[in-house]
């Protein structure tokens, strides 16, 4: 696996796929820039080598050329992460980019335009990658969050480099993450599977039944197992065609020695608002016109156990609607649980969508192993699928 270290950059122009796919308010101000700092250290790697940067990327799903989707609105944000002058240009490819791409001195910065304003870009043109590799010297992929798609820039440009190519630190890190919890990870390892769906989760599931000691099923899913398995769940949300499902799965569980934790009481409400009347109910017994929204006290007390004898943790998905304060309880201990964990020695990877919003508004951000920024790429690593992106630099 070729990293930044196999080469030295010196008066080489880097080519760098990065995900500067970041949210903008309605006066074009980044609001989130995670993805932005994730990328500094590749790109200040290679500028303190002596080399100089390119750095292409998408912003949203523009159709064709439209102004609000330029990356000239984020160019002010990434150098004052970067703390270095972006130049910018207004195409990505072409005569005036190849231009602008020769003339970059050592320790300059070229910001291109965004690769989505091309139907090619998505399609995975060969012409078009074409294009793009006649501006560097090495390709350097660290765009995770896009590499489960097979992109002109994030997987068809890397056959222009033969041997000069390479991860950057961020993708490498998310891979070395993965592979601790999928591969090498100290044992007992444990998986926290939530969100509202178990049909969303269902290949992750039977992907890791082989790596874990321990799976934790939380989150709106839990209760399709309950209602499988004869307990009463009144209104809460219930895939019922993918209750046979449910049941394979703990019995593959029990073939394979993994232990299965599911929520034994839940907080219920007779109503989906943050002011509903709620209650602590047993999980089997919960009566029509009332919903599970969070994890019990009982169930957090027993998940609590379960994590601080772990030595390998994978966070996906939050215990309950964390998004409405009243009922965050489960997920926030949860996250306290981790950082406990974590801080004793244990390693903690939280990635996919949700239990990554979820640890950056409880501030446990600093208080996990790592957090991954890719969270279709996150989730089809671990259903144990070969990312094209990865496979690219691999080949």
């Amino acid at each position: 696996m070729k990293t930044l270290n196999d080469f030295n950059f010196e008066n080489k122009k880097a080519l760098i796929r990065v995900d500067f796919n970041v949210p903008l308010n309605d006066n074009f101000e980044v609001t989130d820039a995670t993805r932005i700092v994730s990328a500094k250290p590749t790109i200040i790697k290679i500028l303190e080598d002596g080399g100089s940067c390119i750095l292409m990327s998408h912003l949203g799903r523009p159709k064709g050329f439209q102004d609000e989707f330029s990356l000239k609105h984020i160019a002010s944000k990434v150098e004052d992460i970067l703390g270095v002058e972006v130049k910018t240009v207004a195409d990505c490819i072409g005569d005036d980019v190849e231009a602008a791409a020769a003339s970059l001195e050592s320790g300059e910065i070229l910001l291109l335009e965004n690769l989505r304003f091309y139907k090619e870009e998505t399609a995975g043109d060969k012409d078009f990658a074409e294009k793009l590799s006649k501006l560097g010297d090495i390709y350097v992929n660290d765009a995770f969050g896009t590499a489960h798609r097979a992109h002109a820039s994030t997987t068809i440009v890397a056959q222009f480099f033969e041997g000069k190519k390479c991860f950057g630190n961020l993708l490498a890190q998310e891979i070395e993450s993965i592979n601790k919890v999928m591969e090498t990870g100290e044992k007992p390892v444990l998986a926290i599977l939530g969100g509202a769906k178990v049909s969303s989760k269902i290949t992750i599931i039977e992907n890791i039944l082989d790596k874990v000691d321990h799976l934790i099923i939380g989150g709106g899913m839990a209760f399709t197992f309950v209602k499988a398995q004869g307990g009463k769940i009144g209104n809460s949300i219930c895939e019922d065609d993918k209750m046979p499902l449910a049941l394979e799965i703990l019995e593959q569980a029990k073939a394979k020695n993994v232990q299965v934790h599911i929520p034994v009481d839940t907080i219920a409400a007779d109503d989906f608002s943050n002011d509903a009347n709620t209650q602590v109910l047993d999980i089997n017994e919960i009566p029509d016109g009332w919903e599970g929204v969070d994890a019990g006290p009982k169930s957090r007390e027993q998940f609590h156990k379960v994590v601080m004898d772990s030595k390998t943790i994978l966070w996906n998905g939050p215990l309950g609607v964390f998004e409405m304060e009243s009922f965050a309880k489960g997920t926030i201990e949860l996250g306290n649980s981790i950082a406990e964990a974590t801080k004793n020695g244990a390693f903690s990877l939280v990635g996919g969508g949700d239990s990554v919003a979820a640890v950056k508004q409880f501030g446990f951000e600093n208080k996990v192993s790592y957090v991954s920024t890719g969270g279709g790429a996150m989730l089809e690593s671990l259903e144990g699928k070969t990312l094209p992106g990865i496979a690219a630099i691999l080949e």
